[in-house]
Order: structure tokens, then sequence, then C-alpha cells
């Protein structure tokens, strides 16, 4: 009798069980259209072209490509063309290719700017051997993969109807020519992001009646290791946002690459966004706090090839960015 009364208990107990199962709310994460697929593909395409260096054949026919892919997903394309002086101080030529989406929406409403270089690494400064440090960066990692996931952005605000809130897509030049280990002297912050620094000295000057909510620059973002903590500039700048942007990543399950841990301050593209033009601006890099550069070891060096992108890596990123759109 106890036996039969115990298996009667568990018997009820099972069908309040299926009864609470069947009456429990299952939130399912809604996820933004983007295709990895696609996003590695443009990195392909970019690498074909061979390091992008200032100046060379390559980094041309990578910046008409870049014209192209965004007039082909129905952007206003803009090309900023400008002088900055290098670490010889001589004058550098820049081309900062600009995407406008969303131009039929209210002038006057914020916009939101996102932006990665397409330039490479005139010097792999980082090899160990003195006689490699002369070769160029192919750059697949540092420069095509930030560029490659905004190019599937691209792809992906074309196919919609309308804009709500309009974006601009801004391929920076010269992030990468800062002042290389090779040559003696002291090493200048200001030779680095030369193409942000122009488009926010001209931002700042020219008062547009363009304005803009926030901003976020993606820079070394395909790494199937990447790990993109809360950059310090990125905090000081625009933390709100930067807050807002983590939490969206924990809410799509990308919490494992979006750390909350703290890194230093890096200069980079969104520095200048926000220390010149006065835009609040967030960093979406990798930095490994394990390096003692803060990068990967095949930062900057002959391995910065596409045995370090991840499509895994890359879905993750541009998830996040485009729940922001």
């Amino acid at each position: 009798m106890r036996k039969n009364l115990f298996l009667g208990f568990l018997g009820v107990l099972g069908f309040l069980g299926v009864l609470v199962s069947c009456n429990k709310k299952t939130t399912a994460v809604d996820r933004p259209a983007f295709s990895a697929d696609s996003a590695y593909a443009y990195i392909e395409k970019q690498m074909a072209f061979g390091p992008r260096v200032p100046n060379s054949v390559a980094h041309t026919q990578c910046a008409v490509w870049l014209i192209e892919q965004l007039r082909a997903c129905g952007a206003e394309v803009e090309l900023q063309k400008g002088f900055m002086p290098d670490y010889r101080g001589n004058n550098q030529q820049i081309y900062n290719i600009i995407g406008h989406f969303g131009t039929q929406a209210v002038v006057a409403r914020p916009r939101i700017l996102l932006g990665a270089h397409y330039d490479t690494r005139p010097w792999c400064d980082e090899e160990p051997d003195y006689e490699n440090r002369f070769y160029n960066v192919p750059g697949a990692n540092d420069g095509a993969s930030g560029v490659a996931v905004l190019l599937e952005i691209a792809r992906q605000l074309g196919l919609r109807d309308s804009l709500s809130t309009p974006v601009d897509i801004i391929f920076f030049d010269c992030e990468d020519s800062g002042s290389p280990k090779m040559y003696t002297g002291a090493e200048r912050e200001d030779t680095w992001c030369l193409g942000s620094q122009l488009w926010a000295t001209n931002y700042a000057k020219k008062q547009p009646t363009i304005h803009y909510q926030y901003g976020m620059v993606l820079d070394m973002v395909g790494a199937p290791d990447a790990v993109f903590p809360l950059e310090m500039y990125s905090t000081q700048y625009a933390e709100n946002y930067q807050q807002k942007i983590w939490r969206s990543a924990q809410k799509l399950g990308h919490g494992a690459k979006f750390s909350s841990e703290r890194s230093y301050p890096i200069t980079d593209d969104h520095y200048y966004i926000n220390e010149i033009a006065g835009i609040p601006c967030v960093d979406i890099i990798h930095y490994d706090m394990r390096n003692a550069t803060g990068f990967p070891f095949w930062w900057h060096t002959r391995q910065d090839n596409m045995d370090n992108i991840s499509k895994s890596t890359l879905q993750a990123v541009g998830e996040v960015v485009m729940s922001q759109l």
C-alpha cells in the first residue's frame, strides 16, 4: 500500500510537472539577420587584392571595389580626400569612403556611425626576425575583418524597405601607418589613425547638419579566440552606449566574447572620433591581456592570414552590431 501510494504521488507530481512545463513561457532570442559566410567571402576578396598598403595598386583596387559594394547595397557614397602628415612629416594622401544609408529619413534624426579601417600595415614590425619586418602585413584580421562585417551589414541594410535610424558606414584610410619600430626616434601616437583624424577634424570644422547619436568602430573582429573587453577610452567617452552594446551581446549568447573585463586605453579610430569630433564612439577590438603587446601573437606579422579568421566570431560581432540598428 505504501508503495502504491508513493507511486501515485509521483504520478501526480509528474502530471503537475507537465502542466507547469506546458504553461512555462519560453523567450526565444530574436537574432538579427547576418551571414558569416558572406562576411567571410568579403575577407577573401580583400585578401585577393594583396596587402592594401596606402599608395599601392592593391589599395586603390580595394577602394574602388568598396565604393562599388556600398553603391550596390543602395548607399549614397562619398569619397573624402585629403592629406595628413605621416611619421616622417610628409603629406600622406587619404581616401576615406563613406556610405550613407537611410537618407530618406528625417534629416534632423541623429545617425549611427559604423567604422573600420581598410588599409593594412606596410611593415611586419612585430616579426621576431629583423629581415622579415619589411614585408607588408596581409591584414586578414587587422583590417579586412572589420570591413567585411560592415559590408555584410551594408548588404542587410540594403534589403530593408526603410531605416528608422539612418546609418553611415565609414571605411577609414591610413589607420595602420604609424611610426614603425625599425626606425629610431620617439613614437608619436598621432601618426596612427590618419583617416579618422582627417574625418573627425573636417566634421568638427564644418559642423554639418548631419548629427550622430553615437558610433561603433570594429577592428580585428575575426579571430577564433577573439575576446572584446571594455576598452578604456570607450568607457570614458561612451560608457552608456558601451554597456548597451555589451548587454545585447549577453542576450544574444555572445557574452564569452564580449567580456566584462576592462582593458587599457587603445589609440584606435574611435579615439579621434570621440576626442576631435565629439561623437560618443565605442571600440569593438580584440585585446589579449595575456600578451605583452595586448594583441594576438600574429598581430603585425606575416601570419595575419585566413587561418586566423573564424565564421563564428564574425557571426557574433555581426549580430551584436545589427542588434543596435
